[in-house]
């Protein structure tokens, strides 16, 4: 969440002239839980209950409904809105296990007053997106998207929409990221259009029906929700979601909470349910923000866990060990993914990893996978795999990233990933769609050669797709190279499902090696 305290003289600025009747508004918001339900590490991924115990955790859903009800009680009589932008699915085995209905029944049981359609509400499909909308007791907007064609959406989804609080009417319009055709699954029927544009017709919309204070919640990313802010006409506040930034004053963060675009405060609260972001608005008697102040809040372990909400958790959390049994797929010999290998040699399972990510993106233009052979935590003995067998193999919950560098680039991340191959460091880069040749005794820098993509030598000046996951992506291991990358998008699907669903395509897989790599 974004939240930026202006200064005395900024304040005094923006209330120059104003009237004597105030109004303030409490906006309450989250974004980009991705079904984060239980406990999350510090790395973001699902904490055990003993690490939890031990006050170790953060977030979890109960946590996010104590710091809400929490904010209502302290608040009781003041002018509150709790809003959600987006992506409450995908991202843990609650939503692999219930597709959407654990998340839908504890943002009900909570009580938000809106959300935005996030990307991977698509995930499965149009039908994900229309559970959603049929099950929330509270109304989901977007603003940029047609679903008029749709069999199943047509009717269901809010363009924009009017709150009335405290005697005010409150106007909510919304933009979904217009590549989520690219990210996530809708039809064909779903229609897509330019972000800025269709929020201004929303405003103006609700600017001709008398309303005077307008809050775009939107799942755009944080560059583009700035973009509008500056862009659009009449908005008060954009609340946003999909880039996963945490805005705080008091945490070492990309931008300040909120931020301000001229008079337009900007805000995010990061993702995963580890913040709550309180955003308070000022307006005069004709609309306009006067002041904008707030943060975003942590969940740590001194927030307590709503007891309620954490039982149910708990109960929900009892057949994902049974998914964890359930048999997904079967292995024609030893999947050998051991430290040993992985981390100096290409290796059946970097290969079969590898192979998995470009396949499952191929169709987007990737041309070459990258996993860090650190990533690759277990082989996979012959016979039946069961679920928890791919998730002992990939436990960190990291999703598929896909972006674009030039072949110099690559060539400089493969140096990267080869350059502490004595001390068995987890960067060593297993690859599908190209190879290449190492030699460990050179100098520096001239490690890497015979790079081909595709069957062609690798061009230093062209651009080239990649996929890997979000951890190498966003520097780990090294990759600190791919921090610019072109095109960026890290919060494709969990890689472990990924893996599963390549090798139910291709059971019983063959492992193998086909000297991608080698080593001098």
């Amino acid at each position: 969440m974004l939240k930026k305290v202006l200064t005395t003289t900024a304040v005094t600025a923006l209330m120059a002239g104003a009237a004597h009747a105030e109004y303030t508004l409490h906006v309450i918001h989250i974004n980009d839980l991705h079904s984060r339900l239980e406990p999350i590490t510090k790395y973001d991924n699902t904490c055990s209950a003993e690490d939890n115990d031990a006050g170790e955790c953060f977030g979890g859903v109960a946590r996010v409904a104590t710091m809400i009800n929490q904010l209502r009680s302290e608040l009781d009589g003041e002018n509150v809105i709790v809003l959600d932008a987006g992506d409450q699915y995908q991202g843990s085995l609650m939503y692999t296990t219930y597709k959407g209905d654990a998340e839908i029944e504890f943002m009900n049981k909570i009580g938000f007053d809106a959300m935005a359609v996030g990307n991977h509400e698509f995930d499965d499909g149009d039908e994900g997106l229309l559970k959603l909308l049929d099950g929330a007791e509270f109304p989901v907007v977007s603003g940029n998207i047609d679903v008029s064609q749709s069999n199943i959406l047509a009717g269901k989804l809010n363009d924009h929409l009017v709150l009335e609080v405290g005697g005010e009417k409150i106007g909510i319009v919304s933009a979904l990221a217009v590549d989520t055709p690219e990210t996530s699954s809708p039809s064909d029927a779903v229609i897509f259009s330019d972000e800025i544009e269709n929020l201004q017709h929303d405003v103006d919309t609700l600017t001709d029906e008398g309303v005077t204070k307008i809050i775009a919640l939107n799942h755009v990313g944080a560059k583009k929700d700035l973009a509008i802010a500056e862009g659009v006409s009449g908005l008060d506040a954009v609340v946003g979601g999909h880039s996963h930034t945490l805005f705080s004053n008091t945490e070492e963060a990309p931008y300040t909470y909120p931020t301000m675009v001229g008079d337009v405060p900007v805000v995010q609260a990061y993702a995963y349910s580890k913040y709550v972001g309180h955003l308070v608005l000022t307006f005069d008697d004709e609309g306009n923000v006067t002041a904008a102040t707030g943060d975003t809040i942590l969940l740590d372990a001194s927030v307590a866990e709503d007891e309620e909400i954490k039982a149910r958790v708990a109960e929900l959390a009892g057949p994902i060990e049974e998914l964890k049994a359930k048999v997904v797929a079967e292995a024609a010999a030893d999947i050998d993914g051991s430290r040993e290998t992985c981390r100096s040699v290409e290796c059946p399972m970097g290969t079969l990893v590898a192979d998995a990510m470009l396949d499952r993106v191929k169709d987007q233009g990737i041309e070459i996978a990258i996993q860090n052979g650190g990533g690759v935590r277990a082989s996979i003995p012959a016979g039946q795999v069961t679920m928890g067998d791919v998730l002992t193999v990939l436990p960190f919950q990291n999703t598929l990233s896909t972006f674009h560098v030039s072949g110099a680039t690559m060539v400089e991340a493969l140096e990267n990933g080869v350059s502490q191959m004595a001390d068995g460091a987890g960067r060593f880069p297993q690859v599908a769609g190209m190879s290449f040749t190492v030699d460990p005794a050179a100098e520096e820098g001239a490690r890497i050669s015979d790079v081909m993509v595709g069957g062609a030598p690798i061009e230093m000046d062209k651009m080239y797709g990649v996929v890997s996951n979000n951890y190498v992506r966003n520097g780990g291991d090294g990759y600190k190279m791919f921090l610019s990358a072109e095109n960026a998008y890290d919060f494709g699907p969990d890689l472990a499902d990924v893996l599963a669903e390549y090798m139910i395509e291709n059971a019983p897989y063959e492992p193998y090696t086909d000297g991608r790599i080698t080593v001098k």
